[in-house]
C-alpha cells in the first residue's frame, strides 16, 4: 500500500493544537468534571431513542470507546507488522509479560490491602485495579515508544496482538483474580468479564473495523476517512476523559472522601510502578537490547484505562467512587511512560 502524502492528513488547526496539548487537555477534562459534573453525568447513562422497530437504549461511552478504538486500528501500519515476522521472540515476550504481570501484582496489592481497616479489605479498589490490568495494552503506547529508541513494529504489535486476543484473555484474567474479592465484587466481576462480551463488542470488533478498512480502502477513499475518524476519535477520547471523570470527581466534590482519595492513588501508584518494574526487571534479566526492553516496558505497564473505565462504569455503575483509582492510573502510567522514554534515549 502506497503511504498516504503528509499534507493530505494535515488536521484543522484546533485538533492540531489538541494533539500538541493533549496532556493538558486531559487535565482540564478533569477539572471541568470537578466543577461541572452534571452533563457528565446524564452522558454516563444510557438513555432511550426512538427506532424504526421499536425504542432502543444507547450509552455514550462505550460508543466513543469504539470511536477511538476504529481510528486506533486504522493507524496501524501494517507494513510495520511484517517485520515481526522476522523478530517473534520480542513479540511473544512482551505479549507474555503483558499477560502474566497482572497475576503477579495484583495478589500482592489484594494481601496489602487486606491488611488495611477498609471492611472490605480493599476490594473495591482491588477490582478496579483488576479491571486496569486486564486490558489490552493501551494504543497510545505506540506514541511514546516513537518518542524514545522504542522499536515501533513490536509495539505496534504488542497493542495489536494484545487486543485481537482480549476477548480471550481479559474474562480469564478477570476470571483467575476475582477469587481474591470479597463480598459481591467477586460475582459481579466474573459476570463482567465472562457475560456481556464487553471485549468483543467494544474492543476487538472497532479496532478489526478500523484495520479492515485500513487493508481495503486505499488512495483518496483512505484519506478521507483518516481526515475525519482520526480528529473525530481524538477529541472523542477528550469528551470520553470528562464523562468518565464526572463519574468519580463529581460525586467527591459533593461528597468529600479525603481517605479514598488517599488510597486510590496510593493504590494506582503502586499497581503502576510495580508493573513498569516488572518490565524492567524482565527485560535486564534476558539482556533485550535497548529497543525492545523499551517496547516490552511499555506493554507491562500501560493499559487501556479508558476501556477499563467503561467496563467499571457498565459492572458496577452504583460505585462510581471506583472510577478515582482508574482515573490516577490513567494519568500515572503515562508520567512513568514518560520516564521509560527518557532513560532509553540516546544521551
Amino acid at each position: 500500500m502506497n503511504p498516504l502524502p503528509p499534507a493530505s492528513l494535515t488536521p484543522p488547526r484546533t485538533t492540531a493544537w489538541l494533539r500538541r496539548h493533549l496532556g493538558w487537555a486531559m487535565a482540564m477534562a478533569y477539572v471541568v468534571a470537578t466543577a461541572l459534573p452534571a452533563p457528565g453525568l446524564w452522558l454516563r447513562h444510557s438513555h432511550t431513542l426512538p427506532g424504526v422497530n421499536g425504542a432502543f437504549s444507547v450509552a455514550l461511552p462505550p460508543l466513543l470507546l469504539s470511536l477511538v478504538l476504529f481510528a486506533a486500528g486504522l493507524q496501524v501500519p501494517l507494513d510495520e507488522l511484517g517485520h515481526l515476522l522476522r523478530r517473534p521472540v520480542a513479540l511473544l515476550t512482551g505479549l507474555t509479560l503483558h499477560l502474566l504481570t497482572p497475576l503477579l501484582v495484583i495478589p500482592l496489592i489484594t494481601f496489602m490491602l487486606h491488611r488495611s481497616p477498609d471492611s472490605d479489605g480493599g476490594s473495591g479498589l482491588t477490582a478496579a485495579m483488576i479491571l486496569i490490568v486486564a486490558m489490552p495494552v493501551a494504543a497510545g503506547a505506540t506514541v511514546w515508544t516513537s518518542k524514545g529508541r522504542g522499536e515501533q513494529s513490536v509495539m505496534v504489535g504488542l497493542v495489536l496482538a494484545s487486543t485481537l486476543i482480549s476477548p480471550f484473555t481479559t474474562p480469564v484474567t478477570i476470571g483467575l483474580l476475582s477469587p481474591l474479592l470479597q463480598g459481591d465484587y467477586q460475582g459481579t466481576l466474573s459476570r463482567a468479564g465472562y457475560g456481556n462480551g464487553f471485549a468483543l463488542t467494544f474492543v476487538l470488533l472497532p479496532c478489526g473495523a478500523g484495520l479492515l478498512a485500513r487493508t481495503l480502502l486505499s488512495g483518496g477513499s483512505l484519506n478521507r476517512l483518516l481526515r475525519t475518524a482520526v480528529p473525530a476519535a481524538l477529541w472523542g477520547s477528550l469528551v470520553l476523559t470528562y464523562v468518565n471523570a464526572s463519574g468519580a470527581l463529581g460525586t467527591f466534590l459533593t461528597h468529600p472522601r479525603p481517605v479514598l482519595l488517599a488510597a486510590a492513588l496510593a493504590v494506582a501508584s503502586t499497581v503502576c510502578v510495580l508493573c513498569f518494574a516488572v518490565g524492567r526487571v524482565t527485560s535486564r534479566l534476558l539482556r533485550l537490547d535497548a529497543s525492545t526492553a523499551s517496547s516490552v516496558t511499555l506493554a507491562c505497564g500501560m493499559n487501556n484505562s479508558s476501556a477499563s473505565a467503561v467496563l467499571l462504569t457498565t459492572a458496577l455503575p452504583d460505585r462510581p467512587h471506583l472510577l478515582l483509582p482508574v482515573l490516577a492510573y490513567g494519568l500515572l502510567q503515562k508520567l512513568a511512560a514518560g520516564r521509560v522514554v527518557r532513560d532509553q534515549s540516546p544521551r
